[in-house]
Parts: structure tokens; C-alpha cells; sequence
């Protein structure tokens, strides 16, 4: 049974590239898709998500890391004071006014942080350093916007908010879902590119990391007691809010989740009609087969089995393309990303399609009357 249904499926080898290319074809869509929406999901809470705290304090009424509202100082030194705190940082996050070397305006988003806190830090940093945010007037600018922010080289100088910045380095791959990068400063000089009339008073968020032996929910209550008019997260719920409010409350968000479902469902009914076609055009060798007195069940083997090889196949080859694609959507605007979990999922999703299209041919070759093929 293995031996024929391999014979058959590589017997017309265009046929069987046509087959294959139908489900390469459906596989990439579907994994550029969704890697899309994993891509721009990711991207939302990355800062939050990469800020090695365990919860953050925010302004009452902030759902989502882009919105940050200023507080008093005094916030701070009560969370520091609270029983289970074992290290609190202060934390900026401010749009602002870029101006490039050529005198164009670009808008930002500063991100103020203590130089060497082991929170809240810039990560992936690929030339210069992150302690080199205690040099004065120094930031940090991810590479993918050297060409958008006109900086090339450590050393550029530029304004922020009509004050004096220079490049100190650069990070890969922190990427903002908006259209205004994410550039790295110094808490204190956050302050002045963001608004020149603010103090070290002024708290965007407040990081806290919980001592040992204390759980992150009674670090929360501890907060909640000592705290009032700010909102208090673990960073796990705080991204998740990020998350949904971009994704679901967004048209962006829905845009790209409504693409990755409508990428699905291309993908099935590309992959089902070209198993079908291929099962169809074989129809009178089944014919034979049953002329002969193969019963339905080893017709329904044989037919699985080839959707199976057309689907591992045919998996293997999307993947070869699906990596040339993610790998250089690393350089563009848009991250695609392909977990392993997404891989796996990918597979199992393959080897369904394919079956699901073979067991919709095999309700037309188990009725076939094997007379068919002495007529002409």
C-alpha cells in the first residue's frame, strides 16, 4: 500500500509540483499571517515585557504602556517603604520632538531610565552600552531607525525637545508599534527632552522588584495597602492590557488578526481544491483498483497516506521559504516571528488540511462503479 501510494503521487511529477506549490503556497500565507499578528503583538509590550520587574505602578487610569501620566515623587519613596520591596526604580515613557542632523522633525518616544538599574533597562544593545546613559546629554536608538532618525554612527548629534542629545549606542530589534521609535535616556534627561518644565518629582511609572520569599500577589496587596490613586500590575497583566488594547481596540490590531484568519481560511481552500484535483485525475486508476477488488478501506490508506507525504512535503518546502522571509522582515518595519510552538502548529495544521481534502476525495472514489474504466 505505501510502496503504490507513493508511486502514485510521484508518478506525474508536475501534477505533483503543481499539488505541492498549492500547499507551500497556503502554508506561507498562513504562517506570514499570523507570525504578523505574533509580530505586532509582541511589539506593543516589549518594553514591559523586557523590564525584569515584577510589577509596575502607574498613574489611576492608564490601561496601556503608551499613555503614561506623571506623579508625585512621594509614590516613589512609599513603595520603598512598603514591607516586601526589595528594589524600586522610577520609570519614564513621554512622546517627543526629534530633530534630525538636517533639521527634520520626527516625534518619539523617550524612555527614562536609572543607568545601571536591573530594571528597565535597553536590551539587545549591539554597539556602545547601556551604562553609557550616565554620559551627559547620551541615548540609545534602536539601528532599525538610523535612516528614519538620520543617525549613522555613536558620536551623532541631534535635539530632542530643543535640548542636546548625542547617539551613545545602539539597540537591535526593539521595535514601537507605533510610528515613533523608542529612544533610551537617562531618567533625569527624559525629564528635559519631554517637558523642560517637569522636576525628578514627576514619576511616569514606578518598577518594583519583590524581595526574596515574597510572592508577586502579596507584594500587590502590600502595595494596595500603602498606596492610593495609582493602579497596581504584575508585568504579566500589565502587557496582556497593553496587549489587548492595541490588538482588539485598535483598527490596526483587528486589521492584522482579520488578515491572519482570512489567511487561514485561503490557505484550507487552496490546499483542499488542490488535493481534490490531484485525487480527481487519478480517478480512473481507482477505478482499476476496485475493478480489481481493492476494498474502500485500502483505497481510504492509500489515499491518506498520500495527502500525508504531500503534507510533510510540502511543509518542509513552506518552511524553507517561511525562514528566507522571516529572517528578512528583521530589517523592515514589520516583524514576522515563527515561534517553535507556531512551527509545531504549522505541521499539525498540514497534515490536517491535506487529510481533511484527501477524506472529501475519498467519498468520490469509494462510489465509484468499478465498470468506469471498460467504458470508453
Amino acid at each position: 500500500m505505501g510502496l503504490l501510494a507513493r508511486r502514485n503521487l510521484f508518478h506525474d511529477k508536475v501534477r505533483f509540483a503543481v499539488t505541492l506549490t498549492g500547499i507551500v503556497f497556503a502554508l506561507v500565507l498562513i504562517i506570514i499571517q499570523f507570525g504578523l499578528f505574533l509580530g505586532f503583538t509582541t511589539t506593543t509590550s516589549n518594553n514591559i515585557d523586557h523590564s525584569n520587574a515584577d510589577v509596575w505602578i502607574v498613574f489611576h487610569g492608564v490601561g496601556y504602556f503608551d499613555t503614561g501620566r506623571t506623579f508625585s515623587e512621594r509614590k516613589f519613596y512609599q513603595v520603598l517603604a512598603t514591607p516586601g520591596v526589595a528594589e524600586a526604580e522610577k520609570y519614564m515613557q513621554a512622546f517627543a520632538r526629534w530633530q534630525r542632523p538636517d533639521g527634520r522633525i520626527e516625534n518619539i518616544q523617550i524612555i527614562g531610565v536609572r543607568p545601571g538599574s536591573s530594571m528597565g533597562q535597553p536590551w539587545d544593545v549591539v554597539s556602545g552600552s547601556a551604562s553609557a546613559l550616565k554620559e551627559e546629554d547620551a541615548i540609545l536608538v534602536d539601528e532599525l531607525y538610523r535612516e528614519k532618525l538620520g543617525v549613522q554612527k555613536i558620536g551623532d548629534r541631534v535635539e530632542i525637545g530643543g535640548h542636546r542629545a548625542r547617539v551613545a549606542g545602539f539597540t537591535r530589534g526593539i521595535r514601537s508599534f507605533t510610528t515613533s521609535p523608542f529612544v533610551y535616556a537617562s531618567f533625569k534627561n527624559s525629564l528635559d527632552y519631554t517637558n523642560p518644565t517637569s522636576s525628578e518629582g514627576d514619576v511616569g511609572y514606578i518598577l518594583v522588584k519583590a524581595a526574596t520569599g515574597v510572592s508577586v500577589e502579596e507584594l500587590k496587596k502590600n502595595l494596595n495597602v500603602r498606596l492610593t490613586d495609582v493602579d497596581i500590575y504584575t508585568t504579566a497583566e500589565f502587557s496582556a492590557k497593553t496587549r489587548f488594547y492595541w490588538m482588539f481596540t485598535t483598527g490596526a490590531g483587528l486589521a492584522v488578526l482579520t488578515a491572519a484568519l482570512m489567511g487561514l481560511v485561503v490557505g484550507v481552500a487552496v490546499v483542499a481544491q488542490t488535493i481534490y484535483a490531484a485525487t480527481m485525475d487519478h480517478i480512473r486508476e481507482y477505478g482499476t483498483l476496485k475493478a480489481m477488488g481493492a476494498t474502500n478501506s485500502y483505497l481510504y490508506r492509500v489515499l491518506i497516506e498520500q495527502a500525508v507525504w504531500s503534507a510533510v512535503l510540502g511543509y518542509a518546502l513552506a518552511m524553507i521559504v517561511a525562514h528566507f522571509i522571516v529572517a528578512s522582515s528583521e530589517k523592515g518595519g514589520a516583524v514576522i516571528l515563527m515561534p517553535l510552538e507556531m512551527k509545531l502548529g504549522m505541521f499539525v495544521l498540514a497534515i490536517f488540511m491535506c487529510v481533511v481534502a484527501a477524506m472529501v476525495s475519498i467519498n468520490k472514489v469509494t462510489r465509484l462503479d468499478p465498470a468506469m474504466v471498460f467504458r470508453g
